[in-house]
């Protein structure tokens, strides 16, 4: 279902920026055994995943860090990081799979513009590496004229570095500009950067949205094509503003 704070006009939307675990893909298995290896090389308890994937949104430092249990030896933090990612940067594709209906939604959402599509990007709190890597691997690089992680800046969202520099680069302004993501800090980066929000509750972290209502909220990745998709939005009553 779909539920409206703020409609998103979609005619005049020209740039879609997407949040990548928990809204594009399931990678939650993958990054909970990345994690639980870590803790094993270093003597700690495992965790579960369901405790694992709540500490997923704001990059792999602080997942790591919290994994941990927040310790205070920086030098142990960034030793065990480093563990992680070269863990998982062998094992980022074990388990991990496209969301049910995203790739449906992004076709129509292309195809929605009477030949102007939107156009999209993937802006994540995941490093950059792994980031692409993942969207190449599952057929998802063809949509995206841009691909952003964690580290491609000097700050991470909610900070609106990367948006920003996604607006330059589509050459549109923040009013023609909606985010797509699972998290609080998805929708906190929307505020941040004066754009639009989408939050979907499928992904990992869906009650951190109750704090931060998005502008439209979704339960279903194909719903995504309703709410971009002109033909829809005046079906469903989505009126301009």
């Amino acid at each position: 279902m779909i539920h409206k704070n703020r409609s998103i006009p979609a005619h005049t939307t020209r740039l879609l920026i997407f949040d990548l675990d928990g809204t594009l893909v399931d990678s939650r298995v993958d990054l909970a055994n990345s994690i639980n290896a870590m803790l094993r090389h270093y003597d700690r308890h495992e965790l579960p995943n369901d405790v694992i994937s709540s500490y997923i949104g704001n990059g792999a430092p602080m997942l790591v860090r919290r994994s941990l249990g927040d310790p205070d030896d920086e030098s142990f933090v960034q030793e065990a990081l480093l563990y992680f990612l070269s863990y998982y940067r062998e094992h980022k594709l074990d388990t991990t799979y496209v969301y049910a209906g995203i790739k449906e939604s992004l076709d129509a959402i292309q195809s929605s513009r009477h030949g102007q599509p939107h156009k999209m990007a993937v802006l994540s709190n995941k490093p950059v590496v792994p980031s692409r890597a993942i969207v190449d691997a599952l057929g998802l690089g063809p949509y995206f004229f841009q691909v952003y992680g964690g580290n491609s800046f000097h700050t991470k969202k909610p900070d609106p570095a990367g948006v920003q520099a996604l607006l330059e680069e589509a050459g549109v302004q923040a009013e023609e500009t909606a985010i797509i993501g699972d998290s609080d800090i998805d929708i906190l980066t929307a505020r941040n950067a004066g754009i639009y929000s989408v939050g979907v509750t499928y992904g990992l972290a869906p009650h951190t949205l109750a704090d931060a209502p998005p502008d439209v909220l979704i339960d279903h990745p194909h719903e995504l094509a309703t709410v971009f998709g002109e033909r829809e939005q005046s079906r469903l009553g989505f009126k301009p503003e």
